[in-house]
């Protein structure tokens, strides 16, 4: 029988905010300097909205086997998306305020460079992979730590402009910026629901996908949670408003790290968007999904992407 995959699970306080970390693999710290077992290389995923590191776990163990079991793969959710443990609060009682604004999109961005900063060598390489806002959270944080030993970024189905133009944008800005707040007295009432009717309800809202992925139901209960909706929303409202122009800039000046992966018929980032990104970087690698995968991958197409990703990194981990 084959060996189970070593994933290690952590909830711990970054910027002051309840964070979930997944580990793929036998490396649990990184941050030691003197250590001589650190890997070179760290694959860290860099996750959409709803930015729960659960909905990930099967997607970082099908690269991690993908990987050869070579390096680690970890998934950090975002600032407050998940729902901590009890006894841990989802903001740490602390007088210290690390950031102004840890829930929203700026917030995320230096909530993830502050993790890599307290918990990853300097020393170690980088693969970024990102999906969705994480492909905007991961362009500001090259931008912004242009120290970041980062060898590549991997961009799935970027929301990096005109989010609010989007088909799906234009549907959701007047809910996400005006009438959020009435959502939240459902969930509310729903969150006293036992976790198996909860889970019920989870199967039945995704009861159009021939194969979900299992993960993907238990960590869609915590959504029943206030706080974490509440916290989704907020930034998701900030996305609309504050991802406008793509920032060409730093992709101009990263252009070899970067691979972009544009989804056919995706209806926040549409295939136009593909078009004038592939004419403006005719020499970047932009790809488009020619295999149907859906924006939200990681509810049914995990093992999929990950293969493919395996494959277009090949040439850069034969040179390492």
């Amino acid at each position: 029988s084959e060996e189970p995959v070593p994933l290690h699970e952590e909830f711990i306080y970054c910027c002051g905010a309840a964070t979930h970390v997944l580990k793929c693999g036998p490396w649990k710290d990184l941050s030691k300097d003197e250590s001589k077992n650190l890997p070179r290389l760290l694959f860290m995923i860099i996750p959409g909205n709803p930015g729960l590191a659960g909905y990930y776990r099967t997607f970082i163990q099908a690269l991690y086997c993908g990987l050869n079991q070579q390096y680690p793969v970890w998934v950090v959710s975002h600032a407050g998306h998940c729902k901590p443990p009890s006894g841990m609060e989802m903001i740490e009682d602390t007088d210290i305020k690390e950031l102004e604004d840890v829930f929203g999109l700026n917030g995320q961005v230096e909530h993830k460079l502050n993790f890599l900063k307290k918990n990853v060598s300097k020393d170690i390489k980088l693969v970024l992979i990102a999906h969705s806002i994480g492909c905007y959270i991961t362009l500001e944080m090259m931008k912004r730590a242009s120290e970041l030993q980062v060898l590549r970024s991997v961009l799935l189905f970027p929301t990096i402009e005109r989010i609010a133009q989007s088909p799906q944008g234009k549907l959701m800005t007047p809910l996400l910026c005006k009438l959020r707040y009435i959502l939240y007295m459902p969930v509310y009432l729903l969150s006293f629901l036992p976790e198996g009717v909860k889970a019920s309800l989870v199967r039945f809202a995704l009861r159009g996908m021939k194969s979900c992925d299992e993960s993907s139901i238990t960590t869609s209960v915590n959504l029943f949670s206030v706080d974490c909706i509440a916290n989704i929303l907020y930034m998701a409202s900030q996305e609309m408003m504050k991802v406008v122009e793509r920032d060409s800039t730093t992709i101009k000046q990263n252009l070899k790290k970067l691979i972009f992966y544009y989804g056919i018929g995706d209806s926040w980032c549409p295939q136009h968007y593909y078009d004038e990104i592939k004419m403006d970087f005719p020499d970047g690698d932009i790809r488009l999904c020619e295999k149907g995968l859906r924006h939200a991958f990681v509810l049914d197409a995990s093992n999929e992407m990950a293969s493919m990703i395996t494959d277009w990194l090949q040439d850069d981990l034969t040179k390492l």
